[in-house]
């Protein structure tokens, strides 16, 4: 399988299929690249070239117990990119991949980078404190940590038979495929990078990040993310990138990408074409 080892010694899955401008995907927490399946085969058909990697602890990358933070997310990106010796590429970015996408190109500069997109995106801040208190309360993630640690098999599956995909709504009609897909991949991945996971992705300010950012970034967002609250995420990413731009999905839930890939996927095409 193909794969990077970063300068920790961590080994990082990727697929790298096609040819043309590259579109490299993010994923969230606690999934994998297999969570783009939708976007990667539409963009291949239509001429791009698509790349997605494994998180390190996430899917087929090294099941390390250190380094689950946005620094070496970030990091892990870079290396890949460097690698692959990517330019004029667009970072797609979903949920915790948004920061992710937010932190590396921040950190590391967009010398490669044409555009981005931020995809029912954890930034700015997710948890509530002083200077963000529209957040939500660090309790609820510290209850996502005690369910990782503790009942892990189970919360992967009631997570997205319920929130995560909007399947708890009325008039809802679950997928088995797509519940037992978001299980499957989270069972690949660690327990311990999950766990860490939660508090870089919760707790992780992007404030100055998104400041940093001089290139077109795309902020997508459903008004009925259950995962992401969507006031206290993309209108506020939106308003301080430089050239941001929002879009809102009404009752779109969190997991857009996958239950309404159509969508999704003809307005990115329009933001990389455009």
């Amino acid at each position: 399988m193909p794969s990077i080892t970063t300068k920790d010694g961590v080994e990082i899955f990727y697929k790298d299929w096609g040819t043309g401008q590259p579109i490299v995907f993010s994923h969230g927490w606690p999934l994998s690249s297999d969570d783009w399946d939708a976007q990667m085969m539409f963009f291949l058909n239509h001429g791009y070239r698509v790349i997605a990697h494994d998180r390190r602890g996430h899917g087929r990358s090294t099941q390390t117990s250190s380094g689950h933070d946005m620094d070496h997310y970030a990091d892990d990106l870079a290396a890949l990119t460097a690698h692959l010796d990517l330019k004029n590429a667009v970072h797609v970015g979903h949920s915790t991949g948004g920061g992710e996408v937010v932190h590396y190109i921040a950190r590391h500069g967009a010398s490669r980078v044409a555009k981005a997109v931020m995809i029912s995106a954890v930034p700015p801040l997710m948890v509530k404190t002083a200077a963000n208190p529209g957040g939500l309360p660090k309790e609820v993630f510290d209850g996502l940590q005690a369910q990782t640690a503790t009942n892990r098999a189970q919360f992967y599956y009631d997570l997205p038979a319920g929130p995560f995909y909007g399947f708890n709504r009325p008039g809802a009609k679950p997928s088995q495929g797509v519940i037992l897909n978001w299980w499957r991949q989270g069972m690949m991945g660690g327990a311990k990078a999950h766990y860490d996971g939660i508090v870089a992705f919760s707790q992780t300010d992007f404030t100055e990040d998104l400041k940093k950012i001089t290139v077109p970034v795309l902020v997508m967002h459903g008004d009925d993310d259950q995962i992401v609250p969507y006031a206290d995420s993309g209108p506020l990413s939106a308003k301080l990138l430089k050239k941001g731009t929002l879009k809102t999905y009404k009752g779109f839930p969190h997991g857009m990408p996958t239950t309404e890939a159509a969508t999704i996927n003809a307005d990115l095409l329009a933001f990389v074409q455009g």
